[in-house]
This record gives C-alpha cells, sequence and structure tokens, in this order.
C-alpha cells in the first residue's frame, strides 16, 4: 500500500469512526454532516470526497462486514461440512462487533431502529446473499443458476445471522452474539449438511 493509499484510508477510518460515534449517540436525523466534519477535524469537502452521504458511510460499515465473510469462506477446508463452513463465515461480522462491542451494539441498535439504513442493510445483505451463494455453490461443483441448494443454504446463514443480530439489539448486549449464533446454527445445521443439487 502506498503513502497515499494509507493516508486516505486513514482518513477513511477516522470519518468513518466519528461519524458512527455521532450517529449512534445522538440518532440518524439529529446528525449533520457538519457535525461529522468538526467532530473528524475534516472539511466538507473532504467528507465529500469519501462519501456521497451519512448513509454511505453506514453502507461502507456494512461493505466491509460482507467482503469478510466472502473471504472466510473461500479459505475454509474444502471438506468441511456447509454448516460448519457457512458459521465460520457468519461468525466473521459478529467477532468484529465482539471486539468493538459497546460500539458495535449502537451501530446495530442504529441500524435496525432507523428505516433508511434498514433498508440499505436489506440491500447489502442481498448482495451478500448473492457473494456466499456464488463461492459455496464453487466448493461444491454446483450451478446457482440451476441449483437451488447455493442460494437457499446462503439465505438461511444470513436468516440466523439476522436472528442473531435482532435478539442481541433487542437485549442491549447481554446476550452474547456467538453463543447465540452458535445455537441459530443447531437449529438450521441439519437443512445445510442435506446438500442437494
Amino acid at each position: 500500500m502506498s503513502m497515499a493509499e494509507r493516508k486516505r484510508r486513514l482518513v477513511s477510518d477516522e470519518l468513518t469512526e466519528s461519524a458512527l460515534q455521532l450517529l449512534a449517540l445522538k440518532g440518524f436525523d439529529a446528525v449533520t454532516i457538519d457535525e461529522i466534519v468538526t467532530t473528524a477535524g475534516v472539511s466538507r469537502r473532504t467528507f465529500f470526497r469519501y462519501f456521497a452521504s451519512k448513509e454511505d458511510v453506514v453502507v461502507q460499515f456494512l461493505a466491509d462486514m460482507g467482503a469478510g465473510m466472502r473471504a472466510d469462506l473461500a479459505e475454509r477446508p474444502g471438506d468441511e461440512p456447509p454448516s460448519v463452513a457457512l458459521l465460520h463465515a457468519v461468525r466473521v461480522p459478529l467477532a468484529t462487533c465482539a471486539a468493538h462491542s459497546d460500539r458495535a451494539l449502537r451501530v446495530v441498535q442504529l441500524i435496525l431502529r432507523t428505516p433508511a439504513l434498514l433498508a440499505r442493510f436489506l440491500e447489502r445483505q442481498a448482495q451478500w446473499r448473492g457473494d456466499l451463494t456464488e463461492e459455496l455453490a464453487g466448493r461444491l461443483g454446483l450451478d446457482p443458476g440451476r441449483d437451488l441448494y447455493p442460494g437457499l443454504a446462503a439465505g438461511m446463514a444470513l436468516t440466523a445471522f439476522d436472528a442473531v443480530l435482532q435478539r442481541w439489539s433487542n437485549s442491549d448486549g447481554a446476550e452474547d452474539p456467538a453463543a447465540l449464533l452458535d445455537q441459530a446454527f443447531a437449529v438450521i445445521a441439519p437443512a445445510l449438511d442435506s446438500v442437494e443439487g
């Protein structure tokens, strides 16, 4: 990574961090871009060089989550049962949440409670489902355009992920998301491991 790319990444990370903290603290509608740039110590022009809107800050946070899931699924051993491989893949963003528990909880609650952000989250999840479907189909030698299994399995894994996020959010972080995910996958594992085209 060049020095310019590192600097760009640092500015983007600082803007994202400042925006997410403010949005989680005050609510999506109450925060202005001027407040974000003041907190981050940058100009409006700099903000708009990185993001088109407040929503885009959150969407970038979500995009990073999805990329991590697909990458982890691609790295799982080829002979691993689909339920185990998908569990590990979906666990990636939850591990990120656990590492930054307070901030992650506020961001998740913000997303789930703000209709505009929830809509963008669901759009991203559709992309994640497509990515996981393709990756899973490749692992199993199936055709995602013809075989139902890869899309259904990816959808089930993301439904489990959603259920865990909702439960964790509703408990205000009292419940352990990793334990909840294990419980959810215990329910869906038999279906995930009956692979059919």
